[in-house]
């Protein structure tokens, strides 16, 4: 084994490792389906590597890569077969996120509608900002902001009702 390939395997690992559980988890997010997003997740991954792409910090590498898997989620969704296709019962007992977050609240948040749903999980599981929430998703700020704001008032009307939350 030569030191590129080395390097190169070290590099590959190290970014999967880093990024792995954010991808699927905004996948996941997106599409509701731990499968999907495992295939997003992983297809995102192989083009990133074979495009090689250089960046300034890891934060733009972090942002290319949830980029790339919001893009991804909404060709999925292009996809003839998604759209022919019937739906199996979805269970929780296996998602991307955290036993500690696997909550009534994430149900909620997974009940939202797409414009809600992805600022919330980029700025509360994710730990963006709104500025930047808005570049990643191609949005203003104030757009942003007022998405987070609604689909923070879904999230009270919908958790209002429920009991030990």
């Amino acid at each position: 084994m030569n030191g590129s390939e080395s390097e190169r395997n070290a590099r590959i690992t190290r970014i999967v490792q880093t990024y792995q559980s954010s991808l699927l988890r905004l996948a996941f997010a997106y599409v509701k389906n731990t499968q999907d997003a495992e295939d997003i997740a992983q297809d995102v991954f192989v083009a990133f590597f074979r495009a090689s792409p250089a960046f300034s910090s890891a934060e733009h590498e972090k942002a290319y890569l949830l980029r790339a898997a919001i893009n991804r989620c909404k060709n999925h969704f292009k996809a003839a077969w998604i759209k022919n296709r019937r739906p199996l019962p979805e269970t929780f007992s296996e998602t991307p996120y955290d036993e500690a977050s696997d909550s009534p609240v994430l149900s909620c948040v997974l009940t939202l509608e797409e414009k809600y749903r992805m600022p919330i999980h980029l700025h509360y599981y994710e730990g963006y900002s709104i500025a930047e929430i808005a570049g990643i998703l191609g949005e203003k700020p104030a757009t942003i902001g007022t998405r987070l704001s609604r689909g923070r008032e879904a999230l009270k009307a919908i958790i209002g009702g429920i009991e030990n939350v």
